[in-house]
């Protein structure tokens, strides 16, 4: 029996699409990856199906993947995550942080700079987290998660953040621990009296939620002494926000502004456990401190923004700037990536984010290093000029492309909400 020669074409069509079957949502093909928990510094492939990472290869055949990605040139690295923000945007004009318009809203202001996961610093109490819960955390692209405020009320502004009676350490903590797919440590921040009873609160519920806890020093005149703070007060695990301001009269520094040298005590803190944490801000990041504690070999174990109204038009702006900062003053990039994607996955002990391993949700900013000649300034005019600046090139979130800048994709399809 002859097969006529349009049957053997239809055959051979049909066989070469089983071949050929796409494997893969996306490929991620020729980008340089770096993923510090699995110490990969070097050009690779990456396949995603079903919203998770299932191949990190050397080569990936681009056939297999329903969009593919050229990364050639550019930098894959985890989702960023920015561990100090406040994104609890609300209506409410005198309530600052808490509700209020002092916040923002997330999604649109961390996927166009790589940023996946954004954890709110403190702005919800016990008493108004579950407002935040549902009006920001569920219904935001962007995964939010939270520090609990010690005062029940949260960060509202005025009196109601000096209230000690609103710190309560059982409610917060037993709130926290009972709500911890959310929530993952305590905040304290802005009190303003001479006393250490709202740290201890704080602390008190950071133990009974199993938590970390984030401590943002307040303004007492004279100030309170971080050396008791770091090793009589914190445990092992706990934060110090804001941790290269330079405030006169207002909390005290961890350099010497007289010798430019970190103090002993804070390098005793650092080996004891504690975690540094940049939490950039309006006000809250001096050149004067951060240069020589960079130079010394004193890096942040976490990048962050302290993203809000009034701290993004600032000289902060956005997370990829202040990380361009970090490089500019001579952290390398890669010890920059790692304090903006693992270090911080770590401090809120959320281990399955900031990496690229085979089976973790695939979370990804591809990020270019832009060259030409840009002004990093910080609040009080001190500009460095630099030759190098990091921009973001794509975001990915939960294996769906959210965010491409020149549609580096192919096809280019986003995923909308």
């Amino acid at each position: 029996m002859k097969i006529k020669p349009v049957l053997i074409f239809a055959l051979l069509c049909l066989i070469s699409g089983s071949a050929n079957a796409q494997t893969y949502s996306i490929v991620i093909k020729g980008g340089h990856l770096i993923d510090p928990r699995n110490n990969i510094d070097e050009i690779s492939d990456i396949g995603i199906s079903e919203g998770r990472i299932v191949l990190v290869a050397k080569e990936i055949d681009s056939r297999a993947g329903e969009q593919v990605v050229d990364a050639g040139g550019l930098y894959v690295t985890p989702g960023l995550i920015d561990i100090h923000a406040h994104v609890f945007q609300g209506s409410n004009p005198d309530q600052q942080y808490m509700n209020g318009p002092s916040a923002i809203t997330p999604d649109g202001f961390t996927f166009r700079v790589g940023v996946t996961t954004i954890v709110d610093a403190g702005s919800s109490g016990w008493r108004t987290f579950p407002v935040f819960k549902r009006q920001t955390i569920d219904k935001s692209q962007t995964r939010v998660l939270a520090f609990l405020n010690i005062v029940g009320e949260g960060m509202r502004g005025g009196p109601f953040e000096q209230n000690v009676k609103d710190m309560d350490p059982k409610l917060t903590g037993e709130f926290a621990k009972n709500n911890a797919a959310d929530i993952v440590g305590i905040k304290l921040a802005h009190y303003d009296g001479p006393d250490w009873t709202p740290t201890d609160r704080a602390e008190e519920a950071g133990l009974i939620a199993g938590m970390p806890l984030m401590v943002d020093f307040g303004g007492s005149t004279p100030p309170l002494p971080i050396e008791d703070l770091f090793l009589k007060h914190l445990r092992p695990g706990d934060i110090f926000t804001h941790c290269f301001a330079q405030l006169p009269n207002a909390r005290e520094c961890i350099v010497d502004v007289q010798t430019n040298k970190v103090k002993p005590f804070v390098w005793e803190a650092l080996k004891r456990g504690i975690v540094f944490d940049v939490g950039y801000g309006g006000i809250s990041f001096a050149y004067s401190q951060g240069m020589p504690a960079v130079k010394s070999g004193f890096y942040p174990q976490a990048i962050s923004t302290d993203l809000h109204i009034g701290s993004m038009n600032g000289a902060m702006k956005d997370m990829l700037t202040t990380m361009s900062k970090f490089m500019a003053m001579g952290m390398d990039l890669k010890s920059v990536i790692t304090a903006s994607t693992w270090g911080p996955a770590q401090t809120i002990n959320r281990k399955e984010l900031g990496n690229l391993s085979v089976g973790a949700e695939a979370d990804i900013a591809i990020l270019r290093l832009r060259e030409g000649k840009f002004g990093l300034f910080d609040y009080t005019g001190y500009k460095l000029e630099t030759t190098n600046k990091l921009e973001c090139e794509m975001t990915i979130r939960a294996g769906k492309i959210v965010y491409d800048l020149n549609g580096i994709a192919s096809p280019v399809i986003l995923s909308g909400k």
